[in-house]
């Protein structure tokens, strides 16, 4: 299933989005209050001046999709893509890449990554992340709230755990096709509220986006947020009504993920990470029918506890571990899980069993 009103050819696809994108396209100061826009430029060209030759690969939806795929700097890519002139076709494949597999490096992005960062860097960088996103969402009216790992963090204390290592947010389809048009590849300046810390994150849509079927599971992740310092990004899941005729009022991602319409909506208006933000309406129901009502009641996990007096995970020792995961991460990122319909966020619940 497509979204209404997306052009049925990939190829065609990706170039609407280019045009529209490059002339949206902006450098912008993200801060606690406002966004002002500072000066136009391209993502490509920021990506460029401000990125190593390694990390600066071409954006397929930030420029045009080239008529001689040969011309493409990804070669491997162009393998896969397919002209004519009766029209032009462009088979499956994974668009966005990560590191590795992996519960580490499949949580950054290949483009930017240099490093794995240390637990602490890795928790300053999610927690400015979202701040960013959820900011610059807000500011701009986009509609858009958390979930899945991320929305357990919020529920025991509105924080990101510490465990985690990407966050997760979804977005309704009226909004992944006005990030599309719009704002796909848009660079964004943010400085946080003491003036410390300023980085740069880059939002890529999935131009396989359009797309609102599994299909073959190469692309589950509609969207990213992702931090061009580091490669840590926030994952970007839309949610559609897919099968109106069968199942009316039933939202579901590509990843296996359903919900009544009445558990999304309305939003409920909260706090995460210090910043307005938004959960689904039935939050508690969606939290344990994806992981199990122990998520909400587990105090000791991956080398954490929780601590009631700080309201907050502190690190445990060895000994003051009841129940500890054997790897020490949870959580598979779900674009390089297998491809089958045991596949999304199931592969957490094994760790609260």
């Amino acid at each position: 299933m497509r979204l209404r009103g997306w052009r049925p050819s990939l190829a065609m696809g990706c170039a609407a989005w280019a045009a529209a994108g490059a002339a949206a396209a902006a450098m912008v100061t993200v801060t606690a209050t406002a966004v002002t826009v500072m000066t136009t430029v391209t993502a490509t060209a920021k990506v460029e001046t401000e990125l190593s030759p390694a990390q600066a690969t071409p954006l397929l939806p930030a420029g045009p999709l080239p008529s001689d795929v040969s011309d493409a700097s990804d070669a491997s890519d162009a393998s896969l893509i397919q002209t004519d002139n009766a029209k032009s076709m462009v088979p499956e494949f994974k668009y966005f890449l990560e590191a590795g597999e992996g519960s580490i490096l499949g949580h950054y992005d290949k483009r930017f990554f240099t490093e794995v960062l240390s637990d602490q860097d890795r928790e300053h960088t999610l927690h400015h992340m979202i701040r960013a996103y959820l900011n610059t969402c807000r500011e701009r009216g986009l509609e858009t709230w958390i979930a899945h790992g991320t929305l357990l963090g919020w529920w025991w204390n509105q924080k990101i755990l510490p465990w985690d290592w990407d966050i997760d947010v979804q977005v309704t389809e009226s909004t992944l096709t006005h990030l599309a048009a719009s704002l796909n590849g848009t660079t964004f300046h943010y400085r946080s509220d003491d003036q410390t810390v300023q980085r740069q994150y880059l939002l890529d849509v999935n131009p396989f986006g359009r797309e609102r079927s599994r299909d073959g599971g190469l692309n589950v992740i509609d969207a990213r947020w992702i931090d061009v310092r580091s490669g840590l990004f926030v994952d970007i899941a839309a949610l559609s009504e897919t099968h109106p005729d069968l199942a009316p009022g039933v939202l579901s991602c590509k990843n296996y993920h359903r919900y009544p319409t009445a558990d999304i909506f309305p939003l409920r208006p909260t706090t995460f990470e210090g910043v307005p933000a938004y959960v689904p309406f039935a939050y508690d129901g969606i939290l344990t029918h994806e992981y199990d009502a122990k998520a909400l009641l587990l105090t000791e996990f991956a080398g954490y506890r929780w601590d009631p007096p700080t309201k907050g995970w502190l690190k445990a020792s060895a000994q003051q571990l009841i129940h500890q995961n054997p790897d020490g991460h949870p959580h598979v990122p779900r674009s390089v899980q297998p491809r089958s319909t045991a596949a999304g966020l199931r592969n957490i619940r094994r760790v609260f069993r």
